[in-house]
């Protein structure tokens, strides 16, 4: 497996399909709510198989030029626990380092702090409420 930016029509539909089936599927959400107004500006990387098939996505978008953020991290259900997150969040972590942000930030779901926990990052205080029910955390991290 590898990580790969997607650039061609089909790695972004892979890519899409992904983000709607870890994030908003589950939730009963419409199709187009897992893209965002600001998509074309970040950078996108997606985890894919030796068979080419996408298994992780996440993406890196400069909130300012010191700071990065984290948005979008899915991995398919199968595929949890095996650290591929963490392979995700380290690629774009290095993208991040090279773009000179000094700074991450993202925002967790609460079943997903412990991960960014053991990831180095940290709680900054409890936010909102996705969908009314999923409750997220601001976390940040230096680099």
């Amino acid at each position: 497996m590898h990580i790969i930016q997607p650039h061609t029509s089909e790695e972004f539909e892979q890519y899409y399909s992904l983000r709607y089936d870890t994030l908003r599927r589950p939730w009963s959400q419409p199709a187009g709510s897992e893209r965002a107004d600001d998509d074309a500006t970040a950078t996108h990387a997606m985890l894919v198989n030796d068979a080419g098939e996408a298994i992780g996505v996440c993406r890196l978008h400069l909130h300012t030029p010191q700071e990065g953020q984290i948005r979008f991290m899915g991995i398919r259900e199968d595929q949890q626990g095996k650290g591929l997150g963490k392979l995700l969040l380290d690629y774009l972590e290095e993208q991040a380092r090279s773009m000179g942000a000094t700074t991450m930030t993202l925002q967790a779901r609460e079943r997903a702090v412990n991960f960014y926990r053991r990831c180095g990052y940290e709680v900054i205080e409890k936010t909102h409420l996705l969908f009314g029910s999923i409750q997220h955390y601001k976390m940040t991290k230096q680099l």
